[in-house]
């Protein structure tokens, strides 16, 4: 009997290279991956970006870096970097914030990688809009091809494998949900709106201690006249 020999394969957490090639596409990139955590949050779904994703196992020269990435029906803790046969499914939607620097890996090797892989849904935005026209591309997977996904008058894509619509508003890349047509919101916005709702529900409390005083205090005056009355 033969004995398949062992050989541990170590793959690394980093590439090397930035993280974003300005200060607007990596604030753009972490601004998507939060709001899609966020969103996501409590489900079984797995949002990240900047990871190493190896797509070939015992060959750690065989990954990809996406920017911004989403696995449905996957647990969503913390990984230091993605396995696609250990997780047994490749993401199902991928968006690259992408700039002069990469616009040639994002718009010609990563989709043809992306579509070897069958990623469903490739997604390119240009936050500069300086050399991506339109700035908000995307791509489905139609059989074996990628198919462009078609924009609507205003240049918005939909996401079937989000149910999401994607729209570009001031050099961001927007979110908003089929069903409801609400925004997904940025850190910044999902704060404002955690304070605001405190201070409502403290003033709250605070106009209902207030009445619940002023009821004592009538209380306590009609028990007074009355007891007056009695004297």
């Amino acid at each position: 009997m033969s004995v398949i020999p062992f050989t541990s394969v170590y793959y690394p957490e980093s590439d090397g290279k930035p993280t974003g090639e300005t200060d607007l596409h990596r604030e753009e990139m972490f601004r998507l991956i939060h709001s899609l955590q966020r969103f996501y949050a409590g489900g079984k779904v797995y949002v990240s970006g900047n990871l190493l994703l190896y797509y070939e196992q015992g060959n750690p020269k065989k990954f990809v870096v996406p920017d911004v990435f989403v696995v449905n029906q996957i647990e969503p803790h913390p990984r230091r970097v993605y396995k696609v046969w250990v997780e047994r499914k490749v993401p199902d939607v991928i968006i690259e914030v992408t700039s002069r620097k990469t616009k040639k890996t994002d718009a010609t090797k990563k989709p043809d990688l992306y579509r070897q892989l069958r990623v469903p849904e490739y997604y390119l935005f240009d936050p500069t809009q300086d050399y991506l026209d339109p700035p908000l591309q995307g791509y489905r997977a139609a059989g074996e091809q990628y198919e462009p996904v078609a924009p609507d008058p205003q240049g918005s894509l939909v996401s079937e494998q989000l149910a999401m619509r994607l729209e570009v508003r001031d050099q961001h890349l927007v979110l908003c949900r089929l069903d409801t047509g609400e925004r997904l919101l940025t850190d910044e916005e999902a704060w404002q709106r955690s304070e605001e709702a405190r201070r409502v529900a403290e003033a709250g409390r605070e106009a209902e201690a207030e009445a619940r005083r002023a009821a004592e205090a009538e209380l306590a005056r009609l028990r007074e006249e009355l007891r007056r009355s009695k004297s």
